[in-house]
Formats: structure tokens, sequence, C-alpha cells
């Protein structure tokens, strides 16, 4: 009986895993954090500490497999023809509006508040040496302020202050300065170290976050074939099954201002027949159900 029951949840394990990996990837938009700490601080490649806090979260979550990341030249692209800054012009509101331009269902958006190192010496006598001796220890602190937005409502999802330290202790301990030649050498430091616990940080949030958040695209074109902006790169298979829906007037709450989606109507549903569009960025679709298809149109799962 024992034997037979841990058959079954082995089962059920294979089962959940399926059916997690058939679910298309989430996609997501990483603005540049802004920089409010004291702005002395460039990356190896010269790039503000916000930049590159953003483009690290940008290799992790692609590394990680779980989402679709939108590149960062269409991302600025965009933002110039909103006349939108990298960063501090951005809200919540603003960045959902970018999101909902390009297609995807999270921006993440956020502020570098501390990355730096401080330093003290801890007293202690050496015998050895016969006097008393200050054992130095330094101590690195990155903190980012992080907004996780849902793009189709404009509403925040998940706000976290994340933090995050690394330290070393010893007589040969000197303070490190902040000009690093490579990615290796930042790797190694106790700041970058430090940073990357902020950006596991955070993608754990984005994880937990994007749990319960309702997988959808867009129509971009229906001349007899149907294509829609996802494909290979974000899960979605041949054979795949979606329903359209057309959005009506959006609905404003009118004492927050943040758009509470529109009425929808249902049009039909569409099966996926390449999705190797654009190296995988679209796919082509043929319709199953329904007629009248039109660019903008909602897609979502059954």
């Amino acid at each position: 009986m024992r034997i037979e029951t841990s058959r079954i949840l082995w089962v059920l394990l294979l089962a959940a895993v399926v059916i997690a990996s058939a679910q298309p990837k989430k996609r997501v938009a990483v603005f540049a954090f802004d920089d409010k700490t004291s702005h002395r601080v460039r990356w190896w490649t010269g790039q503000p500490v916000g930049e590159g806090m953003a483009d690290m979260l940008i290799t992790a979550l692609v590394k990680s497999g779980r989402y679709t990341v939108l590149e960062r030249t269409e991302l600025n692209q965009v933002l110039a023809e909103q006349q939108l800054g990298q960063s501090g012009a951005l809200t919540p509101e603003s960045a959902a509006k970018v999101g909902q331009l390009l297609g995807v269902e999270v921006a993440v958006i956020g502020a570098v508040t501390e990355f730096g190192h401080s330093e003290k010496n801890v007293g202690g006598a050496i015998k050895k040496v016969g006097f008393g001796l200050g054992v130095k220890n330094i101590k690195a602190s990155v903190a980012v302020d992080v907004r996780l937005v849902n793009t189709s409502t404009g509403e925040i999802i998940t706000a976290e202050s994340v933090r995050e330290e690394d330290s070393a202790k010893g007589l040969s301990v000197d303070t490190q300065k902040f000009d690093f030649d490579n990615k290796n050498q930042f790797d190694e430091s106790l700041v970058g170290k430090a940073t990357r616990k902020a950006i596991d940080k955070v993608v754990a949030l984005l994880d937990g976050a994007s749990t319960n958040l309702a997988f959808s695209a867009k129509i971009i074109k229906a001349d007899g074939a149907i294509y829609i902006n996802v494909g290979s790169a974000a899960g979605v298979k041949p054979g795949d099954l979606f329903t359209v829906y057309r959005p009506g007037e959006e609905l404003i709450d009118p004492d927050t201002g943040l758009s509470l989606g529109a009425a929808e109507t249902r049009i039909g549903r569409i099966r996926v027949v390449n999705n190797a569009i654009g190296n995988g960025k679209a796919s082509e679709c043929e319709a199953v159900e329904g007629s009248g298809f039109q660019r903008n149109d909602l897609v979502k799962q059954n």
C-alpha cells in the first residue's frame, strides 16, 4: 500500500510539472531603476547603478527560463516615443501604459536606495605584535525599492524594499573601491555579492506575484491568417488553443484614476499553427470558432 501511494504521489507531481511547463511564459518589461544614491558609482560598462541593476535583473529572469523579457532597445524606443525618461518620470500608470503598448503583462520599476560600503575597526590586541591593533570589518549594503505593476490595470501587485549585505573581516581587508574593470571583478567584490543577493530576491518576488496573473496576448494582424504577439520564445506551441475577446470602453476608477479593465466581448477561438514567426516572437493562427478577428483583440488561455 505504501509503495502504491508513493507511486500515485509521483504521478501527481509529474502531472503538475507537465501542466506548469505547458503554461506560456509571462512577459515582463524591466525599466531602469532610479538611482537615489550618491550617483558616484558607475558599472564597469559605464552605466549608472540603476541601469546596471536592471540589466542584472533582466539577465537573471532570462536565465531562469520562466519569463520572456522585453529587449532593452524596444523598451527605450517606446519610452522615447512616449517622452518618458528612463528614470524619475515613471509612475505605475505610465509604466503600465508602456507595458500595454509593448504587450507585456508585468512591468518592473524601482529605485536603488543604498549601494556602498561601510567599515569599522574592531578593537583586538594582537599579542605577537605587542600592541593593540584594530581588526577591520568591511560591509557592503545594497537596497532597492521595487514595484511590480499589472500592465492591464496599472495596479501595483507587489511593492517591497529589498536590502542585502555581504561582509569581510581581517587585518588584510582594505576598503574596496567602486571602479571595476570587468564583470568578474564586480561579481567577486562584496558589493557585487550583495547585489546578486538582492537581484535573486527580486526574482523570487516576481515568481510569487506572477503565479496568479492570467496570461494574455494580442492579435497583431488578421487578414485571412491571424497573427498574435507571442510565439515559441514565450512557450507557445503549435496546437495551442486560445480564446479571443474584444475589449470595450475602459473603466476608470473615479477615485484612484486606475483602470479597472474593460467589458469584453467573446469573439471566438484560434489555434496556433506556426509558433516561429519573427524568431519565435509571434505566432500564426487559424480560426477555430468565430470570425471578424481584428488587430488589438485580446488573446487568453482557455
